[in-house]
């Protein structure tokens, strides 16, 4: 048990991580701007998939494994222009167009593949130089994790900055944002939301191909294999719903598809290889029920107050106000002991009513009808 502790939780481990997470976390980063633009991008596997074949190819044309990289480049860029010209041009379904673009991807990549490199694939092309952070040397488990890997591992956590900011921080990035959840507002703002929905198709491209161009110029060092994604384009998309479309929470979930990754090709020596082969989805699927389970618990959990509807999370944030902290406490306190109604109506007896007496009121008397009244008094009595 011991032995089986220290592989797993050892410096390889993490290093094997950091690898595998690469292509799924740049995938992740494409996933994140087109879900922003409200475009469901389920083509990233095809995307993938032809970077992969193409980083191979100029590799293998140009001798040069920065040439493959330009060739993908360029092949990503065409990727994204060809996607959007079906999603946003001509408004086709977008989910369709992702499943076509991932069979397209594999039927052109198989059958380039044993045409160019004949049916055993491609193998001991040029690859991507792995790189050494100075410094890190001298850190004896640290060094060990972030050291040798290929450029595109640290491109990685640039790129997660730089879109973080740009998503988040810039004009373009709340354009982004609106172009997918209130594109009427801002077309009405003078800004077309179809640029922006370009915008992220196109960068979503390259990405994918980037990340395709690592996984065989970088982490296989050169290699090509017919269906070489392996349906890392579908586990960047979970990463990105379980992300919330943000790029340092998708990074965070393909850290974990990565970790687990890793563990299943260190417990290869202990378990069967079709076993660990598994882990990895399994972990994606119980990602998606995890987010399944908490957008229904939010929607459950979520009240109405002063017309508005409010959520826990937002009343528990470090950002509260003093308006928004009585608008919250206000609301949840409302939910929790129901007001009651304001006119309470009357109990019913079971004994009839009394019928109330009936008095004739008789008219009020006057000083003139008194001194009349007294005068034949008199007038009777002097007779009698």
């Amino acid at each position: 048990m011991n032995e089986i502790l220290s592989q797993v939780f050892s410096a390889g481990t993490f290093t094997q991580m950091l690898r595998s997470a690469t292509p799924v976390a740049l995938a992740a980063m494409g996933g994140s701007m087109t879900e922003h633009a409200g475009i469901m991008n389920i083509g990233m596997d095809g995307m993938i998939l032809m970077g992969a074949f193409f980083g191979v190819f100029g590799s293998y044309l140009f001798t040069s494994a920065w040439g493959g990289v330009g060739l993908v480049l360029l092949m990503g860029l065409l990727v994204g222009l060809f996607f959007a010209l079906f999603v946003v041009k001509f408004r086709s379904d977008e989910f369709i167009i992702g499943c076509a673009l991932n069979t397209f991807a594999l039927g052109l990549t198989t059958y380039l593949s044993r045409s160019v490199f004949g049916t055993s694939g491609a193998k001991g092309f040029p690859s991507l130089p792995t790189v050494d952070l100075p410094l890190l040397d001298k850190i004896p488990f640290l060094g060990a994790v972030l050291n040798g890997h290929s450029l595109f591992v640290y491109l990685t956590w640039l790129f997660v900055l730089v879109l973080w900011v740009f998503i988040y921080k810039t004009p373009y990035g709340f354009w982004l944002r609106a172009s997918g959840e209130k594109p009427e507002t801002l077309r009405t703002a003078g800004i077309e939301p179809e640029k922006m929905k370009w915008l992220a198709s196109i960068l979503c491209g390259v990405l994918c191909a980037l990340a395709g161009a690592h996984l065989s110029l970088g982490y296989l060092n050169g290699t090509f294999a017919e269906n070489m994604s392996n349906s890392r384009g579908y586990i960047a998309f979970a990463c990105v719903i379980f992300g919330a479309a943000n790029p340092a929470k998708a990074y965070l979930a393909a850290l974990m598809f990565g970790f687990f990754d890793a563990i299943g090709l260190r417990l290869q020596d202990y378990v069967s290889s079709d076993l660990t082969g598994i882990i990895p989805y399994a972990i994606t699927i119980i990602m998606m029920v995890y987010v399944v389970v908490n957008a229904q618990r939010r929607r459950a959990f979520s009240v109405h107050a002063d017309g508005l509807t409010i959520l826990p999370e937002m009343c528990y944030t470090t950002e509260n106000t003093t308006s928004r902290r009585q608008l919250c406490s206000r609301a949840f306190l409302k939910k929790a002991s129901p007001s009651r109604p304001t006119t309470a109506t009357p109990r019913r007896s079971s004994r009839p009513l009394r019928p109330l007496p009936s008095f004739r009121a008789s008219p009020p008397s006057t000083p003139s009808s008194s001194a009349s009244a007294a005068q034949r008094w008199r007038s009777v009595a002097s007779s009698g």
